[in-house]
């Protein structure tokens, strides 16, 4: 059974910072991707960063990019999400999440087929 954790959400002030953290438990064949996204309040779930464990590329939302880093070790299943110049919309829950499928280039969402249960990040004005 695959499971994912996250942790490091919060209340926070804008332009302040957090880091979030996700580990998945697996067995069998590894993951190829790890990612997150979040979803606000009456919106649709989006994509924010996801890093490619074959190479280490990483990619992100324009809405994020020179704010926000992800980075993790693959031997662990562990992936990160450093977040800065925190903006009160980016106030929403954050999910984790893993794929198994192997492509080139930026993994979209319908790729993930494992998900965290999500931590909530609110930032205030």
């Amino acid at each position: 059974q695959v499971q994912l954790v996250e942790s490091g959400g919060g209340l926070v002030q804008a332009g302040a910072s957090l880091r979030l953290s996700c580990t998945a438990s697996a067995s069998g064949r590894t993951f190829s991707a790890m990612g997150w996204f979040r979803q606000a309040p009456g919106k649709e779930r989006e994509f924010v960063a996801s890093i490619k464990w074959s190479d280490g590329r990483t990619y992100y939302a324009d809405s994020v990019k020179g704010r926000f880093t992800i980075s993790g070790d693959s031997a662990k299943n562990t992936v990160y999400l450093w977040m800065n110049s925190l903006k009160p919309e980016d106030t929403a829950v954050y999910y984790c999440a893993a794929t198994r499928v192997w492509r080139v280039g930026v993994p979209p969402l319908s790729d993930f087929g494992s998900w965290g249960q999500g931590t909530q990040v609110t930032v205030s004005s």
